[in-house]
């Protein structure tokens, strides 16, 4: 896990991609929301997000 991360480091300070940290973690932010409320009394109110 760790090797794609630097990877991933490595390619946004060398191509100057700094957009690209604020949108993987949203993303990340989103799927760890769904994939922790699955089984919740939040459920719901998650889903009706989308």
């Amino acid at each position: 896990m760790k090797d794609w991360l630097i990877e991933y480091w490595q390619f946004i300070r060398e191509n100057k991609k700094w957009w690209l940290i604020p949108m993987i973690l949203v993303l990340a932010t989103l799927g760890a929301l769904i994939v922790f409320s699955q089984g919740s009394v939040v459920a719901p109110f998650v889903y009706t997000l989308f």
